[in-house]
Parts: structure tokens; sequence; C-alpha cells
């Protein structure tokens, strides 16, 4: 195990530093800042002394050796535009980012399995047809249009929760967090909703597939030739079996959803790194976007070795293969 574990860092290096290479390179070569910074009425001695000031005068090739020497320290720069440490600034909107994701894939995840489980162990039912009418819904409407719906409804229309902001926010381990207050529970209900919808559909159709494929299997059959319990087989046999394709669509969609939650924020005004990257994007203020993107880049790899190393834990094919 303690070598498969070292490989895949290994190879999580590697990949980390093409994608610097392709991220630096892809960011700079876009746009010029000093456009946007500098006002067009400045004179051309101040346009060139703000580009020394950056760094801007500097090749791309010695601006990225410069970068990465920074990288390696933990420095990702400073912002263009607020003028602060890039990494403290990202990190100081992650929690909120954070917090609105794992609430929407877990809800998505511990909702969508088990009624996913049913739909395809009582495909016939009304429920399992309303379940998966549910899941078509999720699917087929685009997520800023739910999120106005939500809005109208519940925030405009009956006045029964917040349309935007965080709310009261408590203090755990250093940083704030919204879950832990009954208001903030409220302002993070329609955004987590609003997340969740897609990611619900996906569960329902995966648990829904598996499990009508694994029912017809031998292990179902000696399982209950074998007097277990409907209950049992699906939580001991049927669970197991689809917990691998689980696994890998949660922590894929845990990432994406980590670094794309831009539109959901920016509806109900989440004070996100969504909102962040977009004004950066406005401003090209290239070291948060770059820095937005490497860090995107690591939570994704992080997120793929650790469904590496649950494969081991629940397949023992895998186990043994490692073991190796």
């Amino acid at each position: 195990m303690l070598g498969f574990i070292i490989q895949r860092l290994l190879q999580a290096i590697v990949v980390m530093l093409v994608i610097s290479v392709l991220v630096f390179c892809g960011v700079y070569a876009v746009g010029n800042p000093i456009d946007v910074l500098i006002s067009p009425d400045a004179t051309q001695q101040i346009r060139e002394e703000a580009i020394r000031t950056y760094g801007l005068d500097q090749p791309i090739w010695r601006q990225y050796v410069d970068f990465l020497g920074r990288l390696i320290q933990g420095d990702f720069g400073r912002s263009f535009v607020f003028g602060s440490p890039v990494l403290p600034l990202i990190l100081s909107r992650l929690p909120a980012t954070l917090e609105l994701t794992l609430v929407a894939v877990v809800g998505a995840t511990l909702a969508g399995v088990p009624l996913g489980m049913y739909a395809g162990y009582r495909p016939d039912s009304l429920a399992a047809r309303a379940i998966m009418g549910v899941s078509i819904l999720g699917f087929s409407v685009p997520t800023f249009w739910i999120g106005l719906v939500l809005i109208f409804i519940f925030a405009v229309q009956l006045g029964i929760l917040p349309a935007g902001s965080r709310g009261e926010t408590r203090e755990m381990f250093g940083v704030s967090w919204s879950f832990l207050t009954a208001n903030g529970w409220q302002h993070l209900f329609l955004p987590a909703l609003n997340l969740a919808l897609f990611k619900f559909a996906m569960m329902v159709r995966l648990a829904r597939a598996g499990t009508r494929e694994i029912m017809l299997t031998d292990t179902v059959k000696f399982a209950r030739a074998a007097g277990e319990s409907e209950a049992t087989i699906l939580r001991r046999h049927v669970l197991r079996l689809i917990a691998i394709p689980i696994v890998t669509v949660f922590g894929l969609e845990f990432g994406s959803t980590l670094a794309f939650a831009v539109v959901t924020e920016t509806i109900f005004s989440w004070p996100g790194v969504g909102k962040l990257i977009i004004d950066s994007i406005n401003t090209l203020d290239r070291p948060v976007m770059v820095a937005y993107l490497m860090l995107v880049a690591f939570f994704f790899i992080l997120i793929n070795l650790t469904i590496d190393i649950l494969y081991v834990a629940l397949d023992p094919r895998l186990r043994l293969k490692a073991a190796s």
C-alpha cells in the first residue's frame, strides 16, 4: 500500500509541474493587465515603471522561473488589484465555497443513492417513476434558471428564506462557518439546493443502473438462496458493489463543484472564491487567476489520489495488486 501511495504522489508532482506550465503560459499570454490597472491618460514613464514593478518587462520564461521559485516556497505572488498576497486572499474566500460544496454534494449523495437503489429495485413502481422524473428535471433545467426560480418562490413570493449573502457565522478552528448557526443554514439552503439538484440526478441514475444490473447477478441469487433478507442484500451486497462508481462520481463532482460554483455564488451573492475569480478575470489580475487554477488542479489531484486509495480499500483484488 505504501509503495502504491508513493507512486501516485510522484505522478501527482509531475502532473502539477505540467499544469503549472500550461496555466502560467495560458494566463500570461492573454491581454495586458497594464491597460486595466493604469489610466489611459498616464504618461509613458508611469506605464514603464508599472511594467517593471509587476515584472512584466521580463520574457515569459523568466517570469515562469520566478513564479516557480516562489511557488516552491508557498508564495503565489501579490494581487495586482488588491496589493496583498494571493494565497491568503483566496483562502479567506475558500471556506464559504467549501462549505457550500460539501453541503450540496454530500446532501445529493445521501438522498440520491438510496432513492436510486429503490428505483432500481422496484423499477415499475409509481415511486420509482416519480424519482426518475425528478432526476430528468435535474439534468434538463439549467442551474442559473433553477436558482432564479428558487429565489422567486422562497424569497420573493413566500418570504421564508433569504435570497443572498452568507448570514450569521460562527468560528470553528479559526474559520467562520455558516452551518453552525440557524440563520446561516437559512442562507445556505437555497444555494446548496441549487447546486445539489444536478448532482442528485446523477447519483440517482448511477445508483439505479448499478442496482438493476447487480440484482440480476449470481451474487444476489446465492444470497437469496442462503436466506438473507432483501434489506440485507441491498445493504451488504448491492451497495458495496456499486460503491466504487459512486465514490468516483462523488470525488469528481466534489472537485468540479468546488472549482466551478461561480454561477450559483453569483446568483445568490455567496461570498466565495467564484466572485473573486470573476473580478480577477475582469481586471486581468494574473496572480489571482494563476493561483486559483493551480489550487483547483491541486484539489483535483488530491481528490483523485483519495479515490485511488478508497478503490484499494473497497476492492480486495486491488489490495492484492497494490501489495504485490
